[in-house]
């Protein structure tokens, strides 16, 4: 037993003084574990840094994306937006009488003829009396001439301008957009509307980038210049609009006394042009309620057949009588 002991003991310090790496190896293995640590901090940083210019890219890019396009317009509350809700007629004619008082220099709506007023802001022979105020050129006449006659129903509204030329020469190289459509969404707009920053959007915002741009005149902020000629908008694409601004308190005089603020007249003209932009939306409007309520019944008695009469043919039960 007690050589046994001898033996083990012998062993086991064998066994520990080979288990002790040498000197230099455990140095080496210490430098190492070092090296490592550090290099995973250096990662660890690199990380953070690049974590931290992404964020400072993406929050500079909101700004340079609102200067590009254009600040967001909000969005307002329009009594016509709803399933049910229809325009309101008093604000159209009173937006009528805006655009062609205070746009109608600049501004055409080619698309809009004068019998498309008539049993939505005006009566028939309102509209006759207003039509025959201006002169339109036709012809030719038997002796192959134009000749000048006084308005009419299916006459269009005047243009303020021969061309696009005469356009841009009189007023400083801007050319005043077409406002028939002005107000209309693109269908392209609200596809890319999920994919894209809503600033990117925001010209094409409708009824609420018309209404905004109007209303939205205002000194330009500290470290911004405006070239002569030009004005400050923030909801323009840029920022510098050459149309001053046009809606001032009191500019207009309503036929039905409503005062004619800044803000009234801003909705007024858009609900006009949003009329303009769509006039059949009250029609479609009524012509889907009618088909909801159509299929609506339809439903319902697709239901009580399938319940109360194909049910019954379904779970019958044929029994085949082969003895008899």
């Amino acid at each position: 037993m007690a050589g046994g002991r001898g033996i083990y003991h012998l062993l086991r310090g064998r066994l520990n003084t080979h288990s002790a790496p040498p000197p230099a190896l455990s140095s080496l293995i210490q430098k190492k574990d070092q090296e490592g640590t550090g290099m995973k901090s250096l990662r660890a940083m690199a990380l953070l840094g690049a974590g931290l210019s992404g964020i400072l890219s993406f929050t500079t890019l909101a700004p340079a994306d609102e200067a590009e396009h254009g600040l967001e317009s909000p969005d307002y509350p329009w009594p016509h937006q709803g399933i049910l809700s229809s325009y309101d007629h008093a604000s159209i004619r009173r937006g009528h009488q805006v655009y062609t008082q205070v746009c109608a220099s600049c501004h055409s709506m080619s698309l809009i003829s004068y019998r498309d007023l008539v049993g939505v802001a005006y009566t028939e022979e309102e509209t006759k009396a207003m039509a025959a105020e201006i002169e339109v050129e036709d012809g030719p006449n038997d002796e192959g001439e134009m000749f000048s006659r006084p308005g009419k129903l299916s006459d269009r509204f005047p243009q303020p301008y021969a061309n696009e030329q005469a356009a841009r020469f009189a007023n400083g190289g801007a050319y005043p957009p077409d406002l028939s459509l002005i107000t209309k969404v693109p269908l392209s707009s609200l596809f890319l509307f999920r994919f894209s920053f809503k600033g990117h959007l925001a010209r094409h915002n409708g009824q609420n980038y018309v209404f905004a741009l109007l209303t939205g005149y205002r000194d330009p902020p500290a470290g911004v210049t405006i070239r002569e000629g030009l004005h400050y908008n923030p909801y323009f694409p840029g920022g510098a609009i050459a149309m001053p601004k046009m809606l001032n308190d009191g500019a207009v005089e309503y036929e039905d006394g409503t005062p004619a603020t800044e803000a009234q007249m801003g909705k007024d003209v858009v609900s006009f042009l949003s009329w303009a932009a769509e006039p059949e939306m009250e029609e479609r409007k009524l012509m889907g309620f009618k088909w909801i309520f159509v299929l609506s019944l339809a439903l319902l008695q697709a239901a009580y057949y399938r319940r109360m009469r194909w049910s019954v043919l379904k779970s019958r039960k044929l029994v085949l009588d082969v003895v008899n």
